[in-house]
């Protein structure tokens, strides 16, 4: 388990895709420059959207936690 400390969590679990990345999408502009977003999402493409997303934007994934039924992805805000 990772010692992040995540500024806000958003949890997207049982949204289907694209929405748990627009949740993510959302809650990074509402945030400064350094901020950690802990999104929370049961989206298997998630797996596959956030980190490509996290490159293209110039934002940084930091870590993803696989759990029991969801994964926890911490990104922070460029």
């Amino acid at each position: 388990m990772t010692e992040i400390e995540p500024d806000e969590t958003v949890d997207s679990r049982g949204a289907a895709c694209p929405g748990p990345l627009m949740d993510l999408i959302g809650a990074i502009r509402g945030v400064d420059s350094g901020a950690v977003i802990r999104l929370l999402s049961d989206n298997e493409q998630s797996h596959t959207d956030v980190p490509e997303w996290a490159e293209e934007s110039g934002n940084d994934l930091l870590a993803v936690e696989e759990r029991d039924d969801h994964a926890a992805f911490y990104v922070e805000k460029a």
